[in-house]
């Protein structure tokens, strides 16, 4: 029977009644009769009759509590000792047990008065009221204890009652008292590890790793203050088994009562119960320890997972931008020195996602209970491992062919000029002899073996070759190249009908004259086989045919033989404004839709209520610190500044003028970036969540919500670089000033943004930064103090000893910080500015130049008793902050005139 189903089920426990137990009316000495029977003996007590029904039940219902059910079965045997009383107290006696005995009752023995008179009065009444007793089972009344021996063995029987077993109230109420609270202990152990149990069981596994490591440590934690709990119990109950083991211990020949015994068995069971609990919860505990820790791992592999993912899609992202294939072998040149620095910053991030994934199947093979989640991302960083792999080693394929093709060109090129030069060469004087005619005949037949070097094998093989970087520009280029192999060979053939007319054996003396390709005669040359390149690029390119065109171009190439750059028909197409500005409306658009697609596919499905289920509570009512001021970058985007660069497509230089007008309306994105961190915070705490997952589904975007979210900063660097693009076309051009100064614009509202995410990292400044006016300048740098009031070895030490400060130029006051950076998460380090000193621009002063080192100046206060003494990172940084506090004091004392 389970032991703590029994305390439930018991009405008392020895602790509600002990001072009643202890006047001893009552006692169950553990002795037995013959068939086994539990014998409770009433002593002689003189105040029997006194006692109160209430007292006296509870101890009898107690006492036949305790022995166990198969011995309570069989009855109970009732010896009643009233040897010194009179027959009253026995019928009292009687009386009181019949009415209120609450068990079976097998035999009530009654040691009657030993006094005569008594004796007789007993055996008279007992005659008498037997009946009135309503005992259904026999009583017997004994003279002597020498009768009861008769009945029951000695050995069963107390001292008292002439029997030799041993019995010490005291002892016995300790051991059931000990008995009962080591059984309270085990349910109440038992209990509190059910209760650990399910409050483990219907734990939520968190989604980051902090939160992850502190619900690990906290049911670590618990558990070990169970497991002490659970061997103190275990400790409790062996103590006990002891002391009821104590009388067998101490004498060999000593044995246990049969109540004792079952105290024994009783304390073995809780004792093996509290052990089968332990296992169990040992068992369980191990699952859930198990799974705790596999939740860390995933929620460690999750987390390097999106940031080896971010940094690989920037690298893809970069990789896909580096999109052009040169057009000349030193830019192609360039070109690749640019992929094998790319590829060498990848190997890192590669290194990384190879052996994020391996770790993940490594995970996988462990049996990890997230497997449907960590198999994906492993399959999506070798994907994307593979992705960079191929896309590098194309590109090297392209540039490859594109070196090949543009080094092809440019011998075609030289071959071109140098043939030029061999013809300009040629002195006319001396062709005019037969001799000098034929010299130059045999090197222009010399120079055109060299043709063959360029010879393709044919036009289709060609075209197989360079299809994939023939953009129009290279086939612009490689047309150019053909035309000028055409010409020149042209020029050869009409030398070389020239010159072996004068070769031919003359007749008369020939007038020399300077030869000219237009004069030559007007009869059909000889066919003479012209370089293969000719016939293979002119059939790829489509070279125009012979005709007045060629010819123009042939009369231009021979008036212009004696300058040889003249034959460098190869140039630069640079870009022109119309494409830049196509370029910057076509991203402005995409940059529009992108924005559209966050606000509609993310932020105005927070309000969806078939979705509001899935939002995680660390985002609820956080709307606007995700998404920050994105609604309004996208309406004025979307409502003006689009629409306005969109007008600039047939007039260019108005482009500047946009940048201008929209100066201050650019400056929201000053509020974007400020909020930023506090965005990408909540990200990383959310990230995860279903919700978002759910929402990149439907708008089946590859990257997740956060990368979307840089797009705004990302896009404001953007315009600065488009309208430098624009400067490079316009040198020297109505408009440029206007680009110059949008330029401007658009670098100080960078600069704005920039200064702005330090000031908001300001802590410890009591007052509001707000009233300190704009701010100028930040910047680090190396500061000595000297105060003339200090003491001399203070000042010493200040002066010889540099602190790092980060100085903030506001037009009212100078802060002086100490930056600090921090981790956050496992994150790129953060930086914040603990405020230490200012000053008032209105009482400083600053000397520009220190001896012995030009990176430094002064800035003194209080007239001189403070001096800071400031070291900058170089010369041109010292010169623009003294421009600046100059201006400020300039200003300043404008205002004050």
């Amino acid at each position: 029977t389970d032991e703590i189903m029994q305390q439930e089920i018991r009405p008392l426990v020895a602790v509600d009644i002990i001072e009643q137990l202890h006047r001893q009316f009552a006692i169950l000495s553990g002795g037995r009769g013959k068939d086994g029977a539990p014998i409770i003996t009433f002593p002689e007590f003189a105040g029997f009759s006194e006692i109160p029904d209430d007292d006296f039940l509870n101890v009898v219902t107690y006492l036949t509590s305790i022995p166990s059910l198969e011995a309570a079965s069989i009855g109970f045997i009732i010896i009643i000792d009233r040897r010194r009383d009179k027959w009253s107290a026995v019928k009292a006696s009687l009386t009181r047990i019949a009415g209120a005995f609450p068990g079976n009752l097998q035999l009530v023995f009654v040691l009657r008065p030993s006094r005569f008179i008594q004796r007789a009065i007993a055996d008279i009444g007992i005659k008498l009221y037997r009946d009135d007793f309503k005992m259904k089972v026999p009583i017997i009344m004994l003279n002597s204890v020498s009768d009861l021996h008769g009945y029951i063995d000695k050995s069963q029987l107390t001292r008292e009652l002439g029997g030799t077993l041993e019995y010490g109230h005291s002892q016995w109420i300790h051991h059931r008292t000990a008995i009962e609270n080591f059984a309270m202990t085990v349910k109440t152990t038992a209990q509190m590890l059910q209760t650990f149990g399910t409050d483990l069981a219907e734990t939520e596994l968190p989604n980051d790793v902090q939160c992850t490591e502190e619900l690990l440590s906290s049911h670590t934690d618990h558990h070990s203050k169970l497991k002490d709990e659970l061997k103190l119990a275990v400790k409790q109950g062996a103590t006990l088994l002891t002391c009821i083991r104590e009388p067998v211990t101490r004498s060999a020949n000593s044995k246990l009562s049969p109540d004792e015994l079952e105290n024994v068995a009783t304390v073995e069971r809780l004792l093996a119960q509290l052990d089968e609990t332990e296992k169990a919860f040992d068992q369980f505990w191990t699952k859930h320890h198990l799974k705790l820790e596999q939740c860390l791992q995933l929620r460690h592999f999750e987390h390097n997972f999106r940031e080896v993912k971010l940094t690989l899609d920037n690298l893809m992202e970069t990789q896909a931008g580096f999109a052009d294939i040169g057009d000349s072998v030193t830019r192609v040149e360039n070109l690749l020195k640019e992929q094998k620095h790319l590829e060498e910053k990848g190997q890192e991030p590669l290194e990384k996602a190879q052996s994020l994934a391996l770790h993940g199947e490594q995970l996988i093979q462990n049996n990890h209970y997230a497997v449907d989640s960590i198999r994906p991302k492993c399959v999506e960083l070798r994907r994307i491992c593979d992705d960079f792999t191929n896309e590098t080693k194309k590109k090297y394929d392209i540039l490859g062919k594109s070196l090949e093709l543009h080094k092809q060109l440019d011998k075609a090129s030289q071959w071109c000029e140098a043939g030029i030069y061999l013809l300009a060469s040629q002195a006319v004087d001396k062709c005019q002899s037969q001799e000098g005619a034929e010299t130059a005949l045999v090197e222009i037949e010399k120079f055109l073996v060299t043709a063959k070097e360029h010879q393709l094998s044919n036009p289709k093989e060609f075209y197989n070759q360079f299809d994939m970087i023939l953009t129009p520009e290279i086939k612009a280029n490689a047309q150019r190249i053909v035309q000028k192999l055409e010409d020149v060979q042209e020029m050869f053939d009409k030398r070389q009908v020239s010159l072996k007319k004068l070769a031919a054996k003359q007749t008369r003396p020939v007038q020399p004259v300077a030869p000219h390709p237009e004069s030559s005669p007007k009869r059909a040359s000889p066919k003479i086989t012209r370089p293969a390149a000719v016939e293979n690029l002119g059939q790829f390119c489509g070279a125009p045919a012979r005709g007045p065109a060629a010819q123009n171009g042939n009369h231009a190439l021979v008036r212009a033989q004696g300058d040889k750059s003249a034959g460098l028909l190869v140039t630069c197409k640079p870009h022109t404004q119309d494409h830049i500005i196509n370029e910057l409306i076509e991203t402005e658009r995409v940059y529009v839709e992108e924005l559209q697609s966050i606000i509609e596919g993310y932020a105005s499905e927070m309000e969806n209520p078939n979705l509001v289920h899935l939002i995680p509570s660390a985002l609820q009512n956080k709307k606007e610190i995700l998404f920050g001021n994105l609604p309004e970058i996208y309406d004025f985007h979307y409502r003006i500044f689009l629409k306005e660069i969109e007008n600039c497509i047939e007039n260019p230089e108005l482009l500047a003028r946009c940048f201008l007008k929209r100066k201050e309306d650019l400056q929201i994105y000053e509020k974007y970036c400020q909020n930023k961190p506090r965005s990408e915070a909540l990200w990383r705490q959310c990230g995860d969540s279903i919700f978002f997952q759910e929402c990149q589904r439907k708008l089946d975007h590859k990257l997740s919500l956060d990368a979307y979210l840089l797009k705004p900063v990302q896009r404001i660097t953007k315009y600065q670089l488009l309208l430098k693009e624009m400067l490079k076309c316009s040198k020297n051009s109505e408009g440029t000033a206007e680009l110059e100064e949008a330029l401007a614009t658009m670098l100080d509202i960078i600069k704005s943004v920039n200064d702005s995410m330090h000031q908001i990292a300001i802590t410890g400044y009591e007052g509001d930064v707000s009233e300190l006016g704009k701010l100028l300048m930040q910047g680090s740098f190396n500061v000595w103090t000297d105060h003339k009031k200090g003491h001399n070895k203070v000042k010493d030490l200040a002066r010889f000893k540099p602190m790092q400060r980060h100085l903030f130029l506001y037009t009212k006051m100078l802060l002086f910080c100490k930056k600090r950076e921090e981790n956050t998460d496992g994150h790129e380090k953060t930086a914040s500015y603990s405020f230490k000193n200012s000053l008032k621009m209105s009482t400083v002063g600053i000397t520009e130049n220190v001896k012995g080192d030009n990176k430094k100046f002064e800035i003194w206060y209080n007239g001189r008793e403070e001096v800071y003494i400031i070291q900058a990172s170089s010369v041109e940084l010292k010169n623009t902050w003294i421009s600046e506090i100059r201006k400020v004091l300039t200003g300043q004392l404008e205002a004050c005139r």
